[in-house]
């Protein structure tokens, strides 16, 4: 049972994929976002290939809690999903995941350039790996 974790970005989604546990979360790439939306496909396709059962993606609240416009397009993005890959999409909290991947990968001295290349797939890991860790606290 692999789960797949995503950070919905404007450019880029994050893409991560869980052991087949489903203890660990290890960055997988990103996927590129095109004008005719074929990065649906290009999801599902890693869904096929890794062998997912379910899908969770972050969904970034305001610090109050509240749901902005940028996380009602993640919403919209999760529902399409779950419509057109017909697997189990959850939303997580993503508060402050891009920000926490930056931070490692600048105490891990990696140049500028380099965070640019996988921040995302970092995320995408992040938010994988919280909701792995929320399952196994129950």
């Amino acid at each position: 049972m692999r789960l797949m974790g995503l950070d919905y970005g404007d450019r880029r989604i994050g893409v991560a994929v869980s052991d087949a546990f489903g203890w660990t979360a290890q960055g997988l790439g990103i996927v590129e976002k095109r004008r005719d939306n074929s990065e649906v496909e290009a999801i599902e396709k890693l869904v096929k290939e890794h062998e997912v059962s379910e899908i969770v993606v972050g969904l970034p609240k305001n610090m109050n809690g509240t749901i902005g416009p940028r996380g009602e397009i993640c919403i919209a993005f999760a529902q399409n999903l779950q419509q057109k890959l017909n697997v189990p999409v959850h939303l997580w909290d993503e508060r402050l995941t891009t920000v926490a991947a930056e931070r490692t990968l600048i105490e891990a001295d990696v140049s500028r350039k380099k965070r640019k290349l996988v921040v995302d797939k970092m995320a995408a890991a992040l938010i994988l790996q919280n909701y792995l860790d929320s399952k196994t606290k129950r």
